[in-house]
């Protein structure tokens, strides 16, 4: 398995791993609130169920949130290698490695640090499309492009 490769299975894994929390959290609520239900009367209960409802309506918008980080991931083929910067493209630049697709944690695979960072963001922004060799400034930051894969 490449770098590339052991990157993107981790950062699968990370993902599916929330979205099960996420959804035995639902679960767990959905149980609670049934339970409470059954057995309590008054403002109290009205407050604890409300209090629930808005708990679990967090949880399903970040439920949202990590499927369709997982939908990108899944798209995204670790084995392609481009010489243009594309989503899912593993960038060196100025010796930090960066993996283009979605926001998520910095991680370490083999001792290397890696970040995983939107199309979107900043830096994503003057990434896609270019070439190694391709410097440009953010927040006063000079960045060379020292590999693509």
């Amino acid at each position: 398995m490449t770098f590339k490769q052991k990157i993107h299975t981790y950062y699968l894994q990370m993902v599916q791993d929330r979205i099960d929390v996420f959804k035995d959290m639902i679960l767990a609520l959905t149980e609670d609130s049934k339970n409470d239900a059954k057995g309590s009367a008054g403002d109290k209960h009205e407050t604890a169920l409300s209090m629930m409802h808005i708990e679990q309506e967090k949880l399903t918008n970040k439920l949202k949130e990590a499927i369709a980080q997982k939908a990108i991931l899944d798209r995204i083929d670790a084995e392609f290698i481009s010489s243009t910067i594309i989503i899912g493209s593993l960038v060196r630049a100025n010796g930090i490695y960066l993996y283009l697709s979605v926001a998520l944690p910095k991680i370490t695979i083999d001792g290397i640090n890696v970040i995983a960072l939107s199309p979107q963001s900043p830096l994503g922004t003057h990434l896609i499309g270019n070439t190694v060799g391709f410097k440009f400034e953010i927040n006063k930051t000079h960045y060379t492009i020292e590999s693509v894969s």
